[in-house]
């Protein structure tokens, strides 16, 4: 609604609302047509069937032919033959939404399109070493999005992701996490294909931070912890304090316990962004994404999440998605993607003397000489 408002667009998505209440009115009105002219003509069928039972059955009657309770047990059957047919059209809206619901039922339990949990291991930790092994992914047919990808980082190490929009970052991201299947290719965590691990397990060593962040109805603490009872109060604070996010947080009315409505809409999309944050943290993972996780944050509160990340992504691995190449010049390894291929990778001085696309987007914000 806010964004109709800004924009205007009152008027126009009124005569949108408008054009779909005509439409569901005339199908009323359709169904109330059927319905007047169904009942009537059930009911002369009925009328008519009584009148020649009873104008044939008198004459029988008469000629000694039949009984009179013969012919009354008739019109009683003829009455119980037409009730269900008249019945049929005051339950036809009826029928028709559940032959709607149903069809929507069965489309959803016929739907194969989900990631099986195909694996059993679950060591009791992962170093979080990765490697991407010639992959190759594609969300409709052949149209590949990742083509070829091979790229290794190690235990600890943290890996920039950098390129244009739709180069494939956030695929790379995705695939990670087993939210769908390669094309062609091996990812590796610890030389363990990641189809052998458990799914839950999986995902649960890896941390991830997005730029659109959803927060769920309810309280601080239950939009960090979402429901873990092995997370403490205490820990959620100690990572609220070193990422930044205990100060805000303790000045909302009921700090903590605060009451964040749907998708956060009381919250700043940076404060958002911090709580986000601290929930990754407080799941210690080996593997940490961060997607352009300080893009809606201040200056102040970036430099803030810098210094805390230098703590927290100590002994953890890490990949980030930027577009503001301040927040990885300090990355271990940096790969530049340009329609789903790696370009260039390398650390930030050894990209820039390569004079390519990477100098190309450092020139283009920082001004730098060539």
């Amino acid at each position: 609604m806010n964004i109709v408002q800004i924009f205007n667009s009152e008027e126009s998505e009124f005569k949108k609302f408008r054009e779909i209440n005509k439409e569901h009115r005339r199908a009323n009105l359709k169904s109330v047509l059927y319905y007047s002219v169904y009942f009537p003509i059930a009911e002369v069928l009925s009328a008519a069937s009584i009148g020649l039972l009873v104008w044939w059955g008198t004459n029988d009657v008469f000629a000694g032919k039949t009984t009179f309770g013969t012919i009354t047990a008739f019109i009683m059957y003829i009455q119980m033959f037409f009730r269900p047919i008249r019945e049929i059209a005051d339950k036809f809206n009826t029928l028709q939404m559940g032959i709607v619901g149903s069809s929507r039922v069965l489309k959803l339990l016929e739907n194969t399109e989900y990631i099986p949990s195909s694996g059993d291991i679950m060591p009791d930790s992962i170093k979080g070493n990765i490697k991407f092994d010639k992959v190759s992914f594609a969300y409709i047919g052949d149209n590949e999005v990742l083509k070829n990808i091979s790229f290794e980082v190690q235990e600890g190490q943290t890996l920039a992701l950098v390129g244009a929009t739709g180069a494939g970052k956030s695929s790379i991201i995705n695939l990670l996490n087993r939210l769908y299947e390669i094309n062609n290719g091996r990812i590796l965590i610890d030389g363990v294909d990641i189809t052998e691990y458990d799914l839950a397990y999986l995902r649960r060593n890896i941390g991830v931070v997005l730029q659109d962040v959803f927060l769920f109805s309810g309280s601080v603490y239950n939009n960090i912890d979402l429901g873990n009872e092995n997370i403490s109060k205490e820990k959620i604070m100690e990572a609220a304090e070193a990422v930044g996010a205990k100060e805000f947080i303790e000045k909302l009315p009921g700090g903590f316990d605060y009451n964040v409505m749907e998708r956060g809409a009381t919250l700043s999309v940076g404060q958002r962004q911090l709580i986000s944050f601290v929930r990754a943290m407080v799941y210690n993972p080996k593997i940490i994404v961060l997607a352009e996780a300080t893009s809606s944050v201040d200056s102040e509160t970036e430099e803030l999440i810098q210094n805390a990340l230098l703590k927290l992504l100590k002994g953890r691995t890490s990949i980030v998605i930027a577009h503001r190449l301040s927040t990885i010049q300090h990355a271990d390894k940096i790969i530049v993607l340009d329609k789903g291929e790696i370009k260039e990778q390398g650390n930030h001085e050894e990209l820039l003397a390569l004079n390519g696309l990477y100098a190309n987007l450092c020139r283009m914000q920082f001004n730098l000489v060539a």
